[in-house]
């Protein structure tokens, strides 16, 4: 039976809910392998942390980093790397997950506890999944005075570097109040070391796996973007050279040497984006300069945030010219809003009930009810606004399916459909990206399936863009 075919028909039984209610999670097998204090014994994190030799001696070894906190983006991502053999990087950002909850209400141990209860679910090991954190520094606090808003930043990476996250990427670009929106580089670079030395305080202190870090922060703050995507600029070489050794200095003078020589990669422009409604698509002419410079830096490789919706094409040469970290997030909650809602026209179909209100119809009157999180994202009159709240590339609805109506209506809509068969035509009209595998066979006409199957259509991508060269697949990970 084909790997696909496999996946869904796993994914058809065990969890409960679909907004994400965990059920009752039995224990994975492995989830006590772990170091005293809670670290995670992982080999993944030890195959990552070689990612930039592995690089260097010619491998074009990539990875795709998860960053979703949606339970059904987590399960998927999970079954995927099951069915493939591979490695699983998942990442929350400060402002999704802190101490204090972040808008997700998770702080760091939260989210692990809730990757990990999906993983014994679906029988992930979790010696193959990476935790990582995304934008650690002091956005979430920045209207604070820098002193101020740096000790929160301290006690979020210390929560998770405690929690057992091993890939921290350091963000202490922005200002905070009073201060100019863009900091000089040896303020970012001294910052992050304050940062790293409590991240080693923690992890040392609880005797977990040291972390691995990524610095650098060529992109825009975690949330999105604000600014029109006509002038994008790609990293200079000698701005790429000049991030990493300012840092390094600053872990020197912090006497962080030895956490430094941990850092494996250094977030760039390679000149990809997206917005409401257009991608721009990377363009190797474009950053051979900038790819060019890895041979200068010897331990770093790149990472690429807003990979979402590059074609297949474009993220394979990512990977060959050293941007082998490829960030992904909006496109995979995408690809769920997309199937969620063709099967509530499937649910309007097979299952009509009287006085029944669309899911469309309920997260417009939720994204209504709380404008924030896309008001100032979408810009033009009532109807451009309407169709960016649930069709843009940015996808703000995204924040919006944890609310407790939103979950209620999704909950409500696979109860119509329950276990039923979807038939092909209504597959092929209103689900029409997973038509060929249903008919194939490959994907069961189910509306859990379907949903899963989604999401891993975009998975899918990023593996066949890194295909044999993924970190930690069984064809070529090392022992």
């Amino acid at each position: 039976m084909p790997p696909g075919r496999q996946r869904v028909r796993r994914a058809g039984r065990g969890r409960q809910g679909a907004d994400g209610g965990h059920g009752n999670a039995r224990r994975h097998p492995r989830a006590d392998r772990r170091q005293r204090g809670g670290g995670l014994v992982t080999t993944a994190t030890d195959r990552f942390a070689r990612i930039a030799d592995r690089y260097a001696a010619g491998e074009a070894a990539g990875i795709c980093s998860v960053c979703s906190a949606h339970p059904l983006v987590i399960e998927a991502t999970l079954r995927h790397g099951l069915d493939h053999g591979s490695d699983v990087l998942i990442e929350a950002t400060c402002n999704q997950v802190n101490q204090d909850g972040g808008y997700t209400g998770m702080t760091p141990a939260d989210f692990r506890r809730f990757v990990e209860d999906i993983a014994a679910e679906v029988g992930f090991p979790l010696d193959r999944l990476v935790l990582g954190g995304d934008h650690l520094g002091p956005n979430p606090w920045k209207a604070l005075p820098a002193e101020e808003a740096m000790g929160k930043a301290e006690a979020m990476i210390a929560a998770f570097a405690e929690a057992g996250f091993t890939k921290l990427h350091l963000d202490t670009s922005m200002g905070c109040a009073g201060e100019p929106a863009a900091l000089a580089d040896e303020t970012v670079a001294r910052r992050a070391a304050r940062l790293a030395g409590a991240a080693e305080r923690a992890a040392s202190a609880k005797d977990g796996s040291l972390p691995v870090y990524v610095v650098g922060t060529e992109v825009p703050v975690p949330g999105g973007a604000f600014e029109a995507l006509d002038h994008l600029v790609v990293t200079t070489p000698e701005a790429a050279r000049r991030t990493i050794e300012v840092h390094r200095a600053a872990f020197a003078a912090a006497g962080l040497e030895e956490a430094f020589r941990r850092a494996v990669g250094a977030v760039v422009q390679p000149g990809v984006e997206f917005g409401n409604a257009e991608v721009v698509v990377y363009e190797p002419e474009t950053a051979r300069a900038l790819s060019a410079t890895l041979g200068a830096l010897p331990g770093f490789v790149f990472e690429a945030h807003s990979t979402d919706y590059q074609p297949v094409g474009a993220l394979a040469a990512l990977v060959r010219d050293g941007f082998v970290i490829l960030k992904v997030g909006p496109w995979l909650t995408f690809a769920l809003r997309e199937a969620l809602y063709g099967l509530s026209a499937i649910a309007d179909v097979l299952a009509p009930e009287a006085g029944a209100e669309a899911l469309p119809a309920t997260m417009e009157r939720v994204m209504l009810a709380s404008p924030d999180n896309w008001r100032k994202y979408y810009p033009g009159g009532d109807a451009e606004q309407r169709m960016q709240r649930h069709f843009s590339f940015s996808d703000r609805i995204r924040y919006y399916w944890p609310e407790p109506e939103a979950r209620a209506a999704v909950d409500r809509l696979m109860a119509r459909l329950g276990e039923r068969e979807i038939p092909l035509p209504l597959v092929s009209q209103h689900l029409g990206q997973l038509y060929a595998d249903v008919a194939a066979g490959r994907t069961e006409p189910r509306a859990r399936p379907l949903v899963l199957a989604s999401v891993a259509r975009v998975l899918d991508i990023y593996a066949e863009a890194i295909a044999g060269r993924s970190l930690g697949t069984e064809r070529g990970a090392p022992s």
